[in-house]
């Protein structure tokens, strides 16, 4: 099984730069166009920010460009929510985020929507971590259980799990551990001992490798830019760079993972720096509720 996994498109509802002067269709047609000659695909999948803004006309680029990618593949394509996404708007144009129709799907009381697609003996799993209004991570109870449920029969070949918050940070980084899964003590505990062969996340717009309950969780750097960690700490900057990600799984040294990076004379220039006040405060505002 080879997936092309991405994240973190940031698609808005107006075309051109973003705030940060970031064309971000742009950096999603380029990366896409990187990866045309990329052999034996089985999949795409995004896991999360697909919009910035929430818009109709973003999820609809997303689903026009992604989509052709993927047709002309014919691989299924599988998307997810993140935290600038909007859960009614994600779902009237995306439905489930499983394009080509899932096979199985939650539809929680709180909005939240997770599915299943099995590709050649693989069960793609997408779980929808999203908190409106917030930047950190959430997976509900009813979420938890009812992946359970569904990892108490394995697949064929094993379960892949894909969504937006990630459940492992890099030490010292505070706006990680602020913003990543609120709950991933819960989670490892409904996938310690299933057929889950790795978690795939975003967010975090970096390149991130880690663990959670014996299994593998492999974070894509951003579509739309990637953070820089060399940074001063406790600042955050951002630089130019469409990046995704190879995953092969099934191989004797699975799962193998590797960062692709879009060719760009732009490639490493800074796209916005937050000072250590300006985090502090995105921190305050957009993280969990202090006990």
């Amino acid at each position: 099984m080879r997936i092309l996994h991405l994240s973190d498109t940031h698609l808005t509802r107006a075309p051109g730069p973003n705030s940060s002067g970031i064309d971000p269709r742009e950096s999603l047609r380029r990366i896409l166009d990187e990866c045309r000659e990329l052999p034996d695909l089985d999949a795409v999948v995004i896991t999360g920010d697909v919009a910035d803004d929430g818009s109709t006309e973003a999820y609809t680029d997303a689903r026009d460009l992604i989509g052709a990618f993927a047709g002309q593949r014919r691989i299924p394509a599988i998307l997810s929510t993140g935290n600038h996404d909007e859960r009614a708007a994600f779902t009237g144009v995306l439905g489930s985020g499983h394009l080509d129709g899932a096979e199985h799907q939650l539809d929680a009381a709180d909005g939240a929507r997770a599915a299943v697609t099995t590709v050649d003996g693989w069960r793609i799993i997408t779980l929808d971590s999203l908190v409106p209004g917030k930047g950190y991570g959430h997976l509900s109870t009813e979420q938890l259980a009812w992946l359970r449920d569904v990892l108490a029969v394995p697949a064929p070949h094993g379960s892949v799990l894909g969504f937006h918050h990630p459940p492992v940070m890099v030490p010292g980084v505070a706006v990680q551990h602020a913003l990543g899964l609120s709950n991933g003590d819960d989670l490892a505990e409904a996938i310690r001992g299933s057929d889950v062969r790795i978690v795939l996340c975003g967010h975090f717009h970096l390149q991130l490798s880690g663990m959670l309950a014996g299994v593998p969780v492999w974070v894509t750097p951003g579509v739309v830019n990637r953070i820089d960690l060399t940074a001063t700490p406790g600042t955050e900057r951002a630089v130019r760079g469409a990046s995704a990600s190879l995953i092969d799984l099934g191989g004797p040294h699975s799962p193998v993972c590797h960062t692709l990076h879009a060719r760009d004379p732009r490639l490493g220039q800074t796209a916005y720096e937050l000072g250590a006040a300006e985090l502090a405060a995105v921190i305050t505002a957009l993280g969990p509720p202090v006990p």
